[in-house]
């Protein structure tokens, strides 16, 4: 069982064990420096929290030095990214290689069975093959972030609260007397301590060179403060004056531009995704797509150009963002997810039902 001391991971635990299992515990070592009055999911405050839990369940509870691994396949990519121009998703990269890469292989060559997480998802046989569905409270649903999960390994995982909602797994908590029970959920990201991604993307050497702000024609209408600070479709901080909002439309970095747009600019009828892991053997047409985790499915119609795909939406999408996951899903079946690479615009798209 990774447990990270909070109390989903830990009510999990509870389930395991009163199922009759064989738990053990284990908690990622990450490395990450304490500093601030935010909740972390694997600080050494975390890690005595998953030791306690461990203790008054009575299962043995291991800790693991991941931090060189979150340095090269989370941290590295998410400044790289950011170099890029691009705005990245490191909880992806934690799931993909930390939490069902090194992790799921440890606990396998240890000889455990499974391996099982506290996150908010289900895991159902179809047949000869095992799928990954959505979790029955929509509202904490976190397959967007675990579409990286090797179809082959889902047999190998548990997700004991794919039934549940929050609330009820904090009443499992508090029936078992954890003290994580009323623990608040963990905030941003577990490896920036700092006040802002500014300040981190600073220590960590990014550019930061300040450049012209432009309009879609080129027109200069102000000055940003280096790329790395700004995100497809953002409106505060632009410091510009205007009769109108402007947002934030795409970032040059070879240019050292940012260009603004009205919100219409903001929308786009399609993206272009690649790096995919595809769950299912089947290869649809069309599907429902997921470009944020807070976003809603929109239909779309999938055409494939060999290791990636282009998706044509129903309606057009605000803010896609490059660097950012792009999941399908027919019903509430994860089919595939990507990275999305490209935004398409209207001069480069095909009608959607064509």
């Amino acid at each position: 069982m990774a447990i990270s001391g909070g109390v989903d991971s830990s009510a999990a635990a509870c389930i395991l064990k009163d199922e009759g299992y064989e738990v053990a515990g284990v908690t990622m070592c990450l490395g990450v420096r304490e500093e601030g009055n935010r909740v972390r999911c694997c600080g050494t405050e975390a890690i005595e929290d998953a030791r306690v839990v461990c203790g008054m369940l009575g299962i043995p509870h291991y800790v693991l030095d991941y931090a060189p691994l979150l340095e090269t396949c989370v941290i590295e990519k998410f400044v790289s990214e950011y170099r890029r121009g691009r705005t990245p998703n490191p909880c992806i990269d934690c799931n993909r290689y930390l939490k069902f890469g090194r992790l799921l292989q440890q606990a396998r060559a240890m000889g455990f069975d499974y391996l099982a997480t506290g996150h908010y998802a289900k895991i159902e046989k179809i047949k000869d093959r095992w799928a990954l569905k959505k979790a029955n409270d929509l509202a904490k649903d976190q397959t967007y972030f675990l579409y990286p999960i090797p179809a082959e390994d889902l047999e190998h995982i548990l997700f004991p609260l794919a039934d549940l909602t929050k609330e009820e797994a904090r009443e499992i908590a508090r029936k078992a007397g954890l003290p994580v029970a009323e623990k608040p959920e963990s905030q941003d990201l577990c490896f920036v301590t700092q006040d802002s991604y500014r300040e981190f993307l600073q220590e960590q050497g990014c550019p930061v060179q300040p450049g012209p702000i432009v309009d879609r024609s080129g027109r200069i209408l102000g000055e940003h403060e280096g790329t790395v600070y700004y995100t497809i479709g953002q409106r505060h901080g632009l410091r510009i004056s205007s009769p109108y909002p402007l947002y934030v439309v795409a970032i040059d970095v070879a240019g050292n531009s940012v260009i603004v747009g009205e919100k219409k600019d903001v929308y786009s009828p399609g993206l272009i995704a690649g790096d995919l892991n595809w769950l299912t053997p089947e290869r649809p047409r069309k599907a429902e797509a997921k470009i944020r985790y807070r976003k809603r499915n929109s239909p779309c119609r999938i055409v494939y150009e060999g290791e990636r795909i282009r998706l044509y939406f129903e309606e057009d999408q605000d803010a896609i963002t490059p660097g950012q996951a792009v999941v399908l899903y027919q019903g509430d079946e994860v089919l595939c997810g990507g990275v999305i690479e490209e935004v398409l615009h209207h001069e480069e798209s095909t009608d959607y039902h064509t």
